[in-house]
C-alpha cells in the first residue's frame, strides 16, 4: 500500500508541516496538499517540489481534492482560524467547530479509512469532534495534543542543566491550552529523579514559560508554526514507521468523554495504549480541573 498523506489546510501550520516531512527521511510516498485557496497551493507544491533535489525526502507533491483522501494513510487536518494576539486557544472555538463538519463529512464520503491528526486548536474538542464526526475506531484519531509543549519543556530544561534533551524523561499533559501542567512527580533524567538537577522554583518558572510560550511566540511573530509542523512530522513518522514511539498526543479518555494528553503509545495502528502514569494528589487535582475545562468546552458547541 502507497503510504499517501493529505494535507488539509495549508497554510502557516500546514506548510512547515509540509516542509518538516520533506526535509526528513521518512517513509511517505506522496503528500496531498488541500485547501480553499487552489492558486496558493499550486505554487506551495511547485516550491515543494523544486526542494526535493537537496532534500532526503523522495516524497511527491500533489494537490488535490477531498477524493484525494480515500486510500490515504494519514489525513492530517491543519485548517481553520488561527490564534490571534489577545485570545486563548477556547475562543476559537465555535469558529472551527464549523469548519471542521465541512472538512470531515467529505472526507469520510470518500470512503478515508486511514488515522487523522489534528492540529486545530483547540486542540483536545477540535480532536474530538473530528472523532464524532467521522465516526472512526478511536485508536485512529490523533490530536497533536502537548507533543510541542513537551518539546517546548525538554527544550527548556536541557537549556537551563545543559543536558541533552534526548536524556530527559519529561511530558506535559492535560489540555493542550491554559490548564496544562508537568507531573514532575514523574520526570527524570539518566534514571535519576529531576530534584537532583531542577529546584522547585526552577520547575515552577520553566512550567510558566512552556504555558505561556504560545502567546509569547503570538505577541512578537503573529503565530506558532515551525514548533508544531515538527511535532506533527515526529506523528506522521511514527504511524508510518511503526515506531511504537511514547508521544503526548490527544486522544479519546473512555472514562471521561474527552480527548485529552497523556503519553500514549503510537505505531501503525494510531494510538496503541495509554500509558498510565501514577500522579500524585496534586497533579491528580490539575488533571480533573484540565479534563472538566474541555468538558465544558464540548458542552458550549453542543
Amino acid at each position: 500500500m502507497k503510504n499517501k498523506v493529505v494535507l488539509v489546510g495549508c497554510g502557516n501550520v500546514g506548510m512547515s508541516f509540509a516542509y518538516a516531512l520533506v526535509n526528513q527521511q521518512t517513509y511517505v510516498d506522496e503528500l496531498v496538499l488541500i485547501d480553499i485557496d487552489e492558486e496558493k497551493i499550486i505554487g506551495e507544491a511547485m516550491d515543494l517540489n523544486h526542494s526535493l533535489p537537496y532534500c532526503p525526502s523522495k516524497l511527491s507533491v500533489k494537490i488535490g481534492k477531498y477524493e484525494d483522501c480515500a486510500d490515504a494513510r494519514i489525513v492530517v487536518i491543519a485548517a481553520g482560524s488561527n490564534q490571534a494576539p489577545g485570545e486563548t486557544r477556547m475562543d476559537l472555538i465555535h469558529k472551527n467547530s464549523r469548519i471542521f463538519k465541512s472538512i470531515i463529512d467529505p472526507i469520510m464520503a470518500s470512503n478515508f479509512n486511514g488515522i487523522f491528526i489534528v492540529a486545530t486548536n483547540p486542540l483536545d474538542v477540535m480532536t474530538y469532534l473530528t472523532l464524532k464526526y467521522s465516526k472512526l475506531p478511536v485508536s485512529r484519531v490523533i490530536g497533536s495534543g502537548t507533543t510541542l509543549d513537551t518539546a517546548r519543556l525538554r527544550y527548556m530544561i536541557s537549556d537551563k542543566i545543559k543536558i541533552a534533551s534526548d536524556n530527559i524523561e519529561a511530558y506535559v499533559i492535560g489540555e493542550h491550552g491554559d490548564s496544562e501542567f508537568v507531573p514532575w512527580s514523574n520526570a527524570s533524567i539518566g534514571l535519576t529523579s529531576i530534584d537532583n538537577f531542577l529546584t522547585k522554583e526552577d520547575m515552577e518558572s520553566i512550567e510558566k514559560d512552556v504555558r505561556e510560550s504560545a502567546y509569547e511566540i503570538i505577541k512578537r511573530k503573529g503565530a506558532t508554526y515551525y514548533g508544531i509542523g515538527a511535532a506533527l512530522a515526529k506523528i506522521t513518522k511514527a504511524i508510518l514507521e511503526d515506531k511504537n514511539e511514547i508521544l503526548s498526543v490527544s486522544s479519546y479518555d473512555t472514562n471521561n468523554d474527552v480527548c485529552i494528553s497523556t503519553p500514549a503509545i503510537v505505531g501503525a495502528s494510531g494510538v496503541k495504549r495509554k500509558i498510565h502514569i501514577p500522579l500524585n494528589q496534586e497533579e491528580t487535582q490539575k488533571l480533573t480541573y484540565s479534563i472538566n475545562v474541555i468538558k465544558d468546552a464540548i458542552k458550549s458547541i453542543e
